[in-house]
């Protein structure tokens, strides 16, 4: 709880990822993936609660042997690869009995992230007064310096900037979503179901506990940065 606002958590974790088939329990530096959330999620000051979400036996039994809540099984149409990302949080927030003013969401993808970022997402939410609060990364590489290639093979810059020469320390700042936190004031998540409006904050993340597991190449990348606790 912060300032007198009640905080639930949700980790959301279906068993069909196709990408990296389950990808959610693999193990990762000696524990499976979801364990890193978890633990994270515990040691947040602010977190009054935190659940699992899952169609999942196998994912639903890991959580619970971490000790993580499972006050339900997530219908399976609500688990599918198009499944928008907003509705299984809807789905928990009107499924549990009790009312909580904010929502956070922790996808067990980001293993890098730590208690720090969830609590310091969720002071910026209260503390700017925001509905909404993202943790972003600035990326490597400024979309002002990227390209595309049109229908006629010709490259056409991505941004207005047009064919900038321009240092990348002199262009502006750009943020990425990393997908490692999301806080929402819940009364505003029901009545507008998007991550991002104009209102939303970013809360900045470094790159090294931005990582989001999404390929055999990142859980390798992860594993060998969590094994040696770089």
């Amino acid at each position: 709880m912060i300032r007198d606002k009640s905080i639930l958590a949700i980790i959301p974790a279906r068993g069909g990822t196709k990408g990296l088939p389950r990808k959610n329990i693999r193990m990762l530096a000696g524990k499976p993936l979801i364990a890193w959330t978890i633990e994270e999620a515990k040691k947040a000051r602010y977190i009054d609660r935190l659940i699992l979400s899952s169609e999942d036996n196998e994912i639903i039994d890991t959580a619970k042997q971490l000790g993580c809540e499972v006050p339900f099984v997530r219908p399976a149409e609500l688990a599918m690869d198009e499944t928008p990302g907003i509705l299984p949080i809807l789905h928990a927030i009107d499924t549990i009995n009790d009312k909580y003013d904010y929502v956070v969401m922790l996808q067990p993808t980001s293993p890098l992230r730590q208690a720090i970022d969830i609590d310091g997402c969720i002071e910026m939410c209260l503390t700017q007064k925001a509905p909404a609060c993202i943790s972003v990364v600035e990326p490597g590489e400024s979309p002002y310096l990227m390209f595309k290639i049109d229908n006629n093979g010709l490259t056409v810059p991505i941004t207005d900037l047009g064919f900038t020469t321009a240092r990348r320390q002199d262009l502006p700042r750009t943020y990425a979503i990393n997908g490692a936190v999301y806080v929402f004031n819940t009364d505003w998540i029901k009545k507008n179901p998007v991550f991002m409006t104009s209102e939303t904050r970013f809360f900045i993340m470094p790159r090294e506990r931005s990582w989001d597991i999404d390929t055999t190449l990142d859980l390798k990348i992860c594993d060998f940065l969590l094994s040696n606790k770089i």
